[in-house]
């Protein structure tokens, strides 16, 4: 059974910082590309940020690019995202995903069948 728990979220400042972990198991973490997607109140949840099963490739969503770095340990069965100079409009509960399949990285929220509940980033003005 996948499990997938998420970590690191909270209340920051604009300008600030944070770091949101996602720590995997059920199955063997290198051979899955991860991403990060966020949903704010009201709006539909949408991609952040992807890394490929080797960490070697990494995709961003434009609002996020620059500030944003997806990173993962894949002998600690760990995804990272860096969240830095962060706006109010970062504001959302941020979801960790795997792939279902070992296929390549993606940004399509529907190739992502395995998802952490959820944490929550606030970021205030």
């Amino acid at each position: 059974q996948v499990q997938l728990v998420e970590s690191g979220g909270g209340l920051v400042q604009a300008g600030g910082s944070l770091r949101l972990s996602c720590a995997a198991s059920g199955r063997t973490f290198s051979s899955y590309a991860m991403g990060w997607f966020r949903q704010a109140p009201g709006k539909e949840r949408e991609f952040a940020a992807a890394i490929s099963r080797s960490g070697g490739s990494t995709y961003y969503a434009d609002s996020v690019k620059g500030r944003f770095t997806i990173s993962r340990d894949n002998a600690k069965n760990t995804v990272y995202l860096q969240m830095n100079s962060l706006k109010p409009e970062d504001t959302a509960v941020y979801y960790c995903a795997s792939r279902s399949i070992s296929g390549p990285v993606t940004t399509t929220l529907s190739d992502y069948n395995y998802w952490g509940q959820g944490t929550q980033v606030t970021v205030s003005s």
